[in-house]
Order: structure tokens, then sequence, then C-alpha cells
């Protein structure tokens, strides 16, 4: 008898690559990964992609097909210590598959304990990461895995997997279940297969009658009263991370502590909150207060190092100091309008004064015949035309109205005059 306290996502999981919906890129006919499974050739990967679009499912098809046992660790609540385990067992079989969720979590030293059995064949590593491995794994492990890119999936995947669910599975085939609207579902879904099927289990279970008629308006109200109050996957997370970067913005250091508590609370990356802050520390601080950019890199640097829960002490006296901050967004403002007119002009000729000349060649040409040095001139300053022809004159920074920037305005206007508008 099968066990009816399997969710959904898990009894309708496909066992081969038949059943596998979506990622035709790599898994379709005659696509590499395919072709890698059916020749059992199959070198390290890091899966990197949204969640629930497959990636354990094929980490787990790849070793049913290639008959190799299969060991799953989550980089959320293993160490070193497992690592070494599955690795001394995999010894003794002669080879394994070692599938390892949220990769990217993994420190540089737990990491490192897997480069020499990478490396000598002794397992197959698979790691799943929802962050860009460029960023997140070593170099060293990077170089010895493939990276395959997974996609979020269409709607059409995503229907195919609610009818397959309603028709195949062994409990729901036998309910009388119409969908007869489904955007709500496939909204709530965020495109995660997994949260799809358990939102569809959750409002099958919640009826009673025989007969079950799914519409919008009968999935909003039975999931969003029991669903989770954060999923740091799905549409609330990009929610509670506007609201907690706008709230910063807004020099409103309270609500940008309360909706940091609630990603906290949620389960969210560190990491991800560090990023973001760093980002708002140039956007919208910036000349403002170049030190908030100093320390939301040392926020960074320390997340990473800490975790929770000590990461919550310093995410917060940044979130603090960041929304207590004057603000500015000129430097952002300034890069935006210059990569515009970038786009606009094309690769303007450069004055021949600012031109490199390491040759005699170059010399003979101009190049930087009439560059005059900076440090050669009083206040360590003269004036030259550093841009194209085209565009002398041309401002894209425009100081914000704050007591530091307002001092650089003049600074400005003393050394360039009328020319930029100062």
């Amino acid at each position: 008898m099968q066990n009816s306290n399997i969710p959904l996502a898990e009894r309708t999981r496909p066992r081969n690559l038949q059943q596998f919906v979506g990622q035709k890129h790599l898994v379709g006919d005659g696509q590499v990964l395919q072709l890698a499974i059916q020749k059992g050739n199959i070198p390290s990967i890091i899966f990197w992609g949204p969640p629930g679009v497959g990636k354990t499912t094929l980490a787990q098809i790849i070793a049913k097909q290639g008959q190799l046992q299969f060991f799953q660790l989550s980089a959320i609540s293993s160490g070193v210590k497992e690592v070494r385990a599955v690795i001394d067992t995999a010894k003794k079989l002669g080879k394994a598959i070692l599938f390892i969720d949220e990769i990217h979590r993994f420190n540089k030293s737990q990491q490192d304990a897997l480069l020499q059995a990478v490396e000598a064949g002794t397992i197959t590593l698979i790691g799943a990461t929802t962050e860009n491995p460029s960023f997140e794994v070593i170099s060293a492990l990077l170089s010895r895995c493939q990276v395959y890119v997974l996609e979020p999936l269409t709607k059409d995947a995503l229907l195919q997997l609610l009818n397959y669910a309603k028709n195949e599975d062994h409990i729901l085939k036998n309910k009388n279940i119409i969908l007869e609207e489904t955007e709500a579902l496939l909204r709530l879904s965020g495109g995660d297969a997994r949260r799809l099927l358990n939102v569809f289990e959750l409002v099958v279970q919640s009826f009673n009658e025989e007969k079950i008629k799914i519409t919008n308006q009968i999935v909003l109200r039975f999931a969003q009263q029991k669903m989770a109050l954060y999923d740091k996957t799905g549409e609330q997370h990009y929610d509670l991370i506007s609201a907690f970067i706008k709230s910063i913005r807004g020099s409103d250091p309270n609500a940008a502590v309360y909706y940091l508590a609630r990603m906290i609370q949620g389960g969210e990356d560190p990491k991800f909150i560090a990023r973001r802050l760093l980002i708002a520390a140039s956007e919208d601080i910036g000349m403002a207060n170049p030190n908030a950019l100093m320390l939301a890199n040392s926020c960074f640097e320390a997340v990473n190092k800490l975790g929770y829960p000590e990461a919550s002490i310093i995410l917060s006296q940044t979130t603090v100091y960041l929304a207590t901050s004057p603000k500015s967004n000129a430097s952002y403002k300034a890069i935006k309008t210059a990569m515009q007119l970038v786009k606009q002009t094309g690769d303007l000729s450069i004055p021949l004064a600012m031109r490199n000349a390491p040759t005699q060649l170059m010399k003979d040409l101009d190049y930087g015949k009439d560059y005059k040095y900076a440090h050669d001139y009083e206040g360590n300053f003269t004036a030259l035309e550093f841009l194209p022809e085209k565009i002398e004159g041309q401002k894209f920074y425009e100081p914000g109205n704050n007591p530091r920037e307002n001092e650089l305005r003049k600074k400005l206007k003393h050394w360039w005059g009328d020319k930029y508008g100062y």
C-alpha cells in the first residue's frame, strides 16, 4: 500500500527522462545531458536554476540510469564530517553520486573537502544552486564540473504537471477533480513545480465533497489562508525585499528592520540580503555618504563568515545605518545617463591627448601630445577636454542636495566654471 502521507510533489516525481517535464535544451532528444545519461558518461555537474525546476529529480534519474549509489546532502544541515563519511563509503563501493542541494551555502573549507574525491573520480558530484556558481562555488571545484543552466518552467509545462498529478497520482485519480481555472495556481507557484503541486494538493484536501471544481477564487481562498507567510522563492520574496529596500531609501529604519526580521524569520539567505544592502549603499546613498558602501561591504564579508544567528545583528546594524544615512542617487543616475548616451552615439573617437602612446609610431601620430599632467599644476588641476569632441561639455553627474555633495558642487564649479553648468 502506498503512503498517502508523502506529499504530492514527491509521489509524482519523475523516475525517468520520459516522465521528466521541461529543460528540453538539456534532456531533449540529442541534447547534451540526454546523450551523457544514455552513454553513462556523467561528469561532475552543477545545476544552476530557480527552485522547483528539476535539479534534484535530474540527479536522481542520473543515478538510477547509471545504477549508481545515490547519496544526498543538504548544505544547510551538513558539513565536512558528513561529506567525508560519504566519500569513505563511496571508496568502498567503487563509485557513487553525491548530490548536494544548495551547494552555494557550503563555505570554502566544506567545498575543499570535495575536491580530491571529485578529481580522483571517487564520487560524481552533482550540486544544485539557485545562485550564480561563478560567485558561490570555489574556482578549483567549479573547474572540475560542468555547469548546466536550468530554465524556469513554462505555463505549458506546469499545466502538464498538474494534469499528470490529477490523472496519474494514486490518490488524486480516484477523486472527481475539475480544473475549471488554473491562473491562480500557476501564479502562486511562481514557476516552481514543487510549490504548484503542494498548493494543488492543499486545495484538493480542503474539499469534503466528492466533486472538486477548482477555480481561481477557491484557490486564493484556501491556499492563501494556509500557506506560509514567507516563501523565499515565491512572490512574497520579491515583495519583502522590495519593501525592505524602499524603507531604507525612504529613511525609515523601523520599517526596514521589520522587513529584515520577516526575511530572517522566513529563512532568507543572509548573503542575498547583504548583497541588496551593498546595492542600496551605492544606488541610494552614494556620494552623500561614501562610508555606507564600505560598511555594507564589511557587512557582506562578515555575513559570509558567520551565518545565522549572529549575521542577523550585523544585517540589522547595516540596515539602520543605511536607513538613517543622507541619500543621493546622483552616481546611479550618472552611469545610467552615460550608458544611454553610449548606446546612442557608439564608439566616439577618443581625443588624441587622452590616448595611450606606448610606441614611437603612436607618439608620431600625436597620441598623448597635448596631455597636461594634473599634478604639475596648482591645486592638481588644469582644464582639459577629456570627452570626445561630439559630446564636449556633456554633464552626467549632477550632485545631490545634501551637505557633502553641495560641497562637491562648489568644488566642480571652481574647477570647471560654467562648462558643465555646476
